[in-house]
């Protein structure tokens, strides 16, 4: 049975190792349990990232003719964008996009070792000072 308290999302990854180090190191997971090579997953708040290697069975019962990251992506929170970017720009994370403003805040998109994709999203009332929503 799996825990109540976390929300799970599979990610597909070709290194599971490179997989933790980015998620543990430059976007606030903790390691939760690990089979490394095969899968391990990391927790943040209430969303526990599952990520299967080449070898596990989750990774094994995908059809192969979906075997690309897709545009689908895991959605994180932060409450200064432009401070986490400058922050992931220091230790060598690219990024994916250029930020955006909407009606609804500012987000960015960067993808982990494997392509997959992720967004850093500020949301209006936690714009800072300077920083604008615009459609």
């Amino acid at each position: 049975m799996t825990d109540p308290r976390y929300a799970s999302v599979r990610y597909l990854v070709d290194d599971v190792s490179a997989a933790v180090e980015f998620y543990t190191t430059h976007l606030g997971f903790a390691l939760h349990t690990s089979a490394a090579p095969a899968f391990a997953d990391v927790v943040r708040g209430p969303l526990r990232l599952l990520l299967s290697g080449p070898a596990s069975s989750g990774a094994r019962a995908t059809p192969t003719d979906v075997a690309a990251a897709g545009r689908n992506r895991i959605h994180l929170v932060v409450d200064d964008l432009d401070s986490e970017i400058d922050r992931l720009r220091g230790v060598g994370v690219s990024f994916r996009s250029e930020p955006v403003s909407g009606p609804g805040g500012r987000q960015i998109l960067l993808a982990d070792p494997a392509g997959n994709l992720i967004e850093l999203f500020q949301p209006a009332h936690r714009l800072a000072a300077g920083a604008t929503a615009t459609s």
